[in-house]
């Protein structure tokens, strides 16, 4: 079954991607999702200057997924041109990228076009980090502005990563009218957890962002909310760990599905997933845009 892919201005062998900051730090570990089956891959997100992060712990196993509070850690656009040059390969190569504010995430993307990303995937929506991420991904007129800044500089392809704890629909729409080509829905939730032996939370920056099993069903509302209205390509990530999940997602109006969580179990989930697809398709008598959006109404 051709399960090939097509994301405005880019085509991926399959519809899964690795999701940003899962084994995108370097161009060893991005080779080895490669080998997993991936059909594109989204990188750490990378900023202005170097940032070490929050104080751990930083990431921790909950019953249903994940609880993680990096801090955006990355060693900037500076240092990372060389790994995501060494990167290039058979699948396309999205960069993730962020800043306070728009001109700071033009210089990220100017300083990276160089090293030839196939596309910038932008974080608006990262749940903590103070003064990034969701701090400015609930304001559309933000979004709007960054997502134009962006466009207007570059001559890739551009995603803007949403977070849901906004009007999702209102955010998505801003990002459409500034020039994106596809928005990413959705990013981790805020959560936390306390040790009842300390008595302390558990994260060294005591709260820090969901992810796996548990926010799958809010993302898939979250797709489904947004293929109502927008008129550019939606990617789903959020909780998918089976080629069913990624069904599910497709169904809701997604063109593509991002896998974060589910690479911890597994490195080659991708090529699991797209088997899935493929042998569900097969039975069903379906190809893939038969099933796109079907579920909404």
């Amino acid at each position: 079954m051709d399960l090939t892919t097509y994301i405005k201005g880019l085509k991926l062998r399959n519809p899964t991607i690795l999701a940003a900051g899962i084994l995108g730090s370097s161009a060893s570990s991005i080779k080895r999702v490669i080998r997993g089956g991936a059909g594109a891959i989204v990188t750490k997100s990378i900023g202005v200057v170097p940032r070490d992060g929050h104080k751990g712990p930083v990431m921790i196993k909950t019953e249903h997924g994940f609880l993680n509070a990096m801090g955006l850690a990355n060693p900037s656009y500076h240092e990372f041109k060389r790994e995501l040059k060494e990167s290039k390969g058979e699948v396309p190569i999205v960069a993730s990228i962020f800043g306070g504010n728009a001109e700071e995430f033009k210089e990220v993307a100017l300083g990276l076009i160089e090293a030839n990303p196939d596309a910038f995937e932008l974080n608006v929506s990262c749940p903590h980090a103070e003064g990034y991420g969701a701090d400015i991904g609930e304001d559309p007129n933000a979004v709007e502005n960054i997502t134009r800044a962006v466009k207007k500089a570059v001559n890739v392809p551009v995603w803007v990563k949403l977070s849901p704890l906004t009007n999702i629909v209102k955010i998505g729409l801003a990002a459409q009218r500034g020039g994106a080509d596809a928005v990413v829905a959705i990013n981790t939730i805020p959560a936390m957890a306390i040790d009842t032996e300390s008595c302390f939370p558990v994260l060294g920056n005591t709260v820090g962002g969901l992810s796996g099993a548990a926010i799958k069903p809010v993302a898939l509302k979250c797709v489904y909310d947004l293929y109502s209205m927008l008129k550019i390509d939606i990617i789903g990530v959020g909780g998918i760990s089976s080629w069913k999940d990624a069904i599910e997602f497709i169904m809701a109006g997604a063109s593509a599905i991002e896998i974060g969580s589910a690479v911890y179990e597994d490195i080659r989930i991708f090529r699991h997933i797209s088997e899935g697809i493929s042998r569900y398709l097969q039975n069903k008598g379906f190809e893939l845009e038969d099933i796109r959006g079907v579920a909404v109404k």
